[in-house]
């Protein structure tokens, strides 16, 4: 709880995943993926109740385990691949409502950031409070200029690919531009409920991250970065 209000974490691991097999539940420097967001999110000094939001009976387990709460295993029609993750954020505060336990804000973290740690999780949520925020959103900068890309057509044609004015630029001489980095997304409850996205037209924020706590693990090299940088800590 933050100066009364009531938070909720959420974290949303469905079974499936193409691109990486069982990723949520591959060991990940001694412990199940989801287990790092779990472990983090109950450190906090301000979250009321982890819950998990999950299709897989594995991962229910595993999660309830490291302390989740895990009041509904996730109805199928939510855990297929096409599945909004909106929509599953609703069905778990609608579900909570009906039991009679509400929240006043709600904060997703998803099991595939593992290396963001419970300060950046505080740190986001005074933030959140501090600016009188409906929605904070984590961000990184991005490693690579997106003004030095561009589409290519069937022939692979080059012509006119960059802006003549970033021709001959230094990449350090670039404006910095910044990605979601899917470690965090906090929003009021009513307003997730009322809006149905995080991604409001006013009074939205970005909440800054460095490069390496945003690593998002979608696919086997996302996998083999966060390996690399969790044996760079312990070393």
């Amino acid at each position: 709880m933050y100066q009364g209000k009531k938070i909720l974490a959420l974290i949303p691991a469905r079974g499936g995943s193409k691109r990486l097999p069982n990723k949520n539940i591959l060991d990940l420097n001694g412990k199940p993926l989801i287990a790092w967001s779990i472990d983090e999110a109950k450190k906090s000094k301000y979250i009321d109740t982890v819950l998990v939001s999950t299709d897989s009976q594995v991962i229910y387990d595993i999660a309830q385990k490291h302390g989740a709460y895990l009041p509904f295993l996730r109805p199928a029609e939510l855990a297929l691949d096409e599945t909004r993750s909106i929509d599953v954020e609703i069905h778990a505060l609608n579900f909570l409502s009906d039991l009679g336990d509400n929240y006043d804000d709600l904060i997703v973290l998803q099991p595939t950031s593992p290396l963001r740690d419970v300060n950046d999780i505080d740190s986001a949520i005074e933030y959140y409070y501090a600016k009188e925020a409906t929605s904070v959103i984590g961000v990184c900068e991005v490693e690579h200029s997106p003004l030095w890309s561009n589409t290519l057509d069937e022939n692979l044609s080059m012509d006119n690919f960059l802006d003549d004015k970033y021709n001959n630029s230094r990449s350090q001489d670039l404006p910095p531009y910044y990605r979601i980095n899917g470690a965090f997304y906090m929003s009021k409850v009513d307003s997730v409920l009322n809006n149905g996205t995080f991604f409001v037209k006013k009074n939205i924020y970005a909440y800054l991250m460095t490069q390496e706590h945003s690593v998002d693990i979608d696919t086997k090299l996302d996998f083999i970065i966060a390996q690399a940088v969790f044996q760079t800590k312990d070393n």
